[in-house]
């Protein structure tokens, strides 16, 4: 298996896991937006959204990861799950949208574009890569995160006290689009 000009995958990083993953990923959203009947579309984003989530975990982030499956797979499938039973699905024999080629073709050059620039990217663990070659800021922050926040994980020390003003934020943001849809729901009229 190759990506970009030929180049054998772990020369890029990338191992067989990692493409099995991104594998499911694409084609899960290629089915998505290729499937007429809307409840088949939304099983398979689900399905998209949590293989999303085992990538993020993969990769060392299980609080991006656990957002991704609890907002992505859970919250959204849930609201396109009450919207469609609050609507008529249409009867279609067609399985499978129209392909408008040109759009395709769109992003089969966008996927060109970013798929040439994968050789840029250090392996995951590379000791020469930007992360780990600045050992000043990573030093710092792997060195001090224990004694100076208390926190087990560096992730969560940099997330919950080095960033503490930009999670909370984002918790306030995330709080309030909960908030925003439970008044949604709550206040719908069914008119005759």
């Amino acid at each position: 298996m190759s990506v970009a000009a030929g180049l054998p995958l772990q020369s890029v990083g990338i191992t067989p896991i990692e493409a099995s993953l991104f594998a499911f990923v694409l084609i899960t959203a290629v089915l998505t937006a290729l499937f007429r009947d809307v409840l088949a579309s939304i099983v398979i984003f689900a399905a998209y959204s949590l293989g999303l989530a085992v990538i993020y975990t993969f990769y060392r982030a299980p609080d991006v990861g656990l957002t991704e499956a609890a907002i992505g797979a859970g919250v959204t499938t849930v609201f396109l799950l009450l919207t469609i039973a609050k609507t008529t699905r249409p009867a279609t024999d067609a399985r499978f949208e129209a392909i408008n080629w040109p759009a395709v073709g769109v992003c089969g050059l966008f996927v060109l574009v970013v798929a040439a620039t994968l050789p840029a990217f250090p392996a995951v663990g590379d000791p020469g890569s930007p992360i780990l070659a600045n050992a000043d800021v990573t030093g710092y922050y792997l060195a001090n995160a224990y004694d100076e926040t208390g926190a087990e994980n560096a992730v969560t020390a940099v997330l919950a006290a080095y960033r503490g003003f930009d999670t909370f934020g984002e918790a306030i943001v995330v709080f309030a689009a909960g908030v925003a849809s439970l008044l949604v729901l709550g206040r719908e009229v069914f008119t005759t």
